[in-house]
């Protein structure tokens, strides 16, 4: 952490990038995030009309992207698109990350580097993925994944009815519990849930203790942050209640 002090986030100031269209990363990270951290956000942006093309952007302008943030420099910065990192080259991805933090002088890690750190931390090897991407997505993540060095035992797409990756923000976690409940009876060590759009956490609350954990992009990557930031990682229950606030139903107020 940087010593400086604010009347808001006295824990920590946590920078994240999210695709422009994502409704889905800022949500959970304020649930899962410590109270006392503060978020600050900016949002990737490209103005292709190949979503291939954009997840490529969000990652290879990010640079650029991180100008947004002016003189603010978070003591930690989670670069919320997993797709992006299936569709670059890994070591040209580290150069930018490398670069950035050089340049910018506090720690970046991107989705994909923190579940790899989280599957690290507890020596997860076999995985099952749920996959919510147009098939030529799907295939990258798989090859992204058994190229890392998991044993990757089954793939199971979640359909968004569209080859535009921008149709996973219309999901809810409800999409994906078939997918989620069919990969609980495999011998895995982990089920992780890719993509930072698609609502999970309701799905890892909702997790038995007999078939395997499940991860998602974004409690992964808040994991990873509150690391950087030497803050301990939360744990379910201290985020359950945060939850259940956010997704509780509107009690006999107007809907505006």
């Amino acid at each position: 952490m940087t010593g400086r002090r604010y009347d808001y986030g006295r824990d920590a100031m946590i920078g994240i990038g999210t695709p422009q269209a994502n409704p889905t990363v800022e949500a959970e990270m304020r649930i899962i995030l410590p109270p006392a951290c503060a978020l600050v956000v900016n949002r990737l942006t490209s103005a292709s009309n190949d979503p291939m093309e954009r997840l490529r952007d969000y990652i290879e302008r990010l640079e650029t992207s991180l100008e947004d943030f002016d003189t603010l420099r978070p003591d930690a910065y989670g670069f919320g698109c997993t797709g992006s990192s299936y569709m670059i080259d890994t070591d040209a991805e580290a150069r930018i990350v490398e670069r950035i933090q050089e340049r910018l002088g506090y720690p970046v890690v991107t989705a994909t580097a923190a579940i790899r750190w989280q599957f690290a931390k507890l020596g997860i090897k076999r995985i099952a993925l749920a996959s919510p991407y147009p098939p030529a997505l799907s295939e990258a993540a798989s090859a992204y994944w058994s190229g890392a060095g998991f044993d990757l035992v089954e793939v199971r797409r979640i359909n968004t009815g569209s080859a535009d990756t921008r149709s996973i923000y219309t999901l809810g976690s409800e999409d994906a519990r078939p997918a989620a409940e069919a990969m609980s009876g495999l011998d895995v060590d982990a089920v992780l849930l890719s993509g930072t759009g698609m609502p999970s956490l309701a799905l890892i609350d909702d997790a038995g203790s007999n078939g395997p954990a499940i991860f998602s992009s974004n409690l992964c990557l808040a994991n990873r942050l509150c690391d950087l930031v030497g803050l301990p990682v939360p744990i379910t229950s201290e985020w359950r209640e945060r939850l259940a606030e956010a997704c509780e139903p509107t009690k006999g107020k107007p809907v505006r």
